[in-house]
């Protein structure tokens, strides 16, 4: 992302759905885990029972780490499948890629190949190329697979989409990663389970901070002969928090009486309500399907220029016409038609 906003005062910020508040009972949990002592480095019942109910909810039959913030995550799951000569494919568009600070690169030493995509995702074709190096001493050798589900577009791999890329990568003998920072978001639209997506991933992520938490995602190793390097990993890359109970918490919370799911199913609907809603609005145009809680929209810079003056969002392309909507799970339908009063108010601008 290029440019944003300052914060308005009184509006509800279509930024991203890191600017959301925590759900009330998150913040309850972290409240009622807040009494007395507990053992540390994630040996409390709150840990214990989040890993046990997230590895239930994905059909792991590794292991669960809970770590403190995405980039963690995804630090942590592709290490765990990296070798040091090797090197992972992503999406051009991959968080991993554009918005980590380079923290693949720099603490894994791994090289990533960005591949381009009209929509965010990968397929078996794209993916093919890549994998030309392979057996030449001279190119880091493409090894992993790093796929986003929902994509930083807001579009969602299907499920026969995500079987199509985890066989073809079997048979190439490449390892999968699915970055699940809103894995709960393509949920919600699939209308599936977490097991249905994470049989197709070796090792995914689970996020919970876009979608109601405080601060807490989770790796989630699919099978236990994977498992091994793990937890020394996450020591090793400073995620590893001494009073994880916060965390486990959290991911309790979430996962208790399928709070995940109706948070990310309440920020995917009034995105639809959004993109229902811009139809009507001339000069406005979406990028991508609406599918989670990301919409891309093509204006003028003067109209963008004229909305920021009281909405916070951001601006994702250097000619200034490319606006980023994210809604997240406290939105309301007042906040969308606001947002689409003063979008259509501002479109001569």
């Amino acid at each position: 992302m290029s440019t944003g906003a300052f914060h308005a005062p009184g509006r509800k910020s279509f930024g991203s759905d890191n600017h959301s508040p925590v759900h009330p009972v998150v913040m309850q949990a972290i409240m009622d885990a807040n009494t007395g002592d507990a053992i540390g480095y994630g040996q409390d019942p709150w840990s214990a029972g989040a890993v046990e109910a997230l590895k239930q909810l994905t059909g792991a039959r590794g292991e669960a780490y809970l770590v403190m913030n995405g980039t963690g995550a995804n630090v942590l799951g592709l290490g765990i499948l990296l070798g040091r000569h090797e090197a992972v494919i992503c999406p051009a568009s991959a968080h991993i890629y554009t918005d980590e600070g380079a923290s693949p690169e720099r603490i894994l030493g791994a090289k990533l190949l960005p591949v381009p995509t009209a929509d965010g995702k990968l397929t078996p074709d794209l993916i093919a190329p890549r994998l030309a190096a392979r057996g030449v001493e001279h190119f880091a050798q493409p090894a992993v697979v790093s796929l986003t589900q929902a994509t930083e577009y807001g579009t969602c791999y299907t499920l026969a989409e995500l079987e199509a890329i985890y066989s073809y990568c079997s048979a190439n003998g490449v390892r999968v990663y699915m970055d699940g920072a809103r894995i709960a978001n393509a949920a919600a639209h699939l209308g599936c389970t977490l097991a249905d997506m994470a049989q197709y991933a070796d090792v995914l992520s689970f996020g919970g901070t876009k979608n109601g938490a405080m601060g807490v995602e989770a790796v989630v190793v699919m099978d236990s002969a994977t498992t091994a390097s793990a937890p020394y990993l996450r020591k090793q890359n400073g995620q590893l928090s001494s009073k994880m109970r916060y965390l486990g918490a959290q991911l309790g919370a979430l996962l208790s009486d399928d709070l995940w799911r109706q948070n990310a199913a309440r920020a995917n609907a009034m995105a639809t309500r959004l993109a229902d809603g811009l139809a009507s609005i001339p000069g406005v145009s979406l990028l991508y399907p609406v599918e989670a809680d990301i919409l891309f929209a093509r204006l003028s810079p003067g109209h963008i220029a004229a909305l920021q003056k009281d909405w916070t969002f951001y601006v994702e392309d250097e000619a200034g016409r490319v606006a980023r909507w994210v809604t997240a799970f406290d939105a309301s339908e007042s906040d969308v038609d606001d947002f689409l009063a003063a979008i259509a108010a501002t479109a001569d601008a």
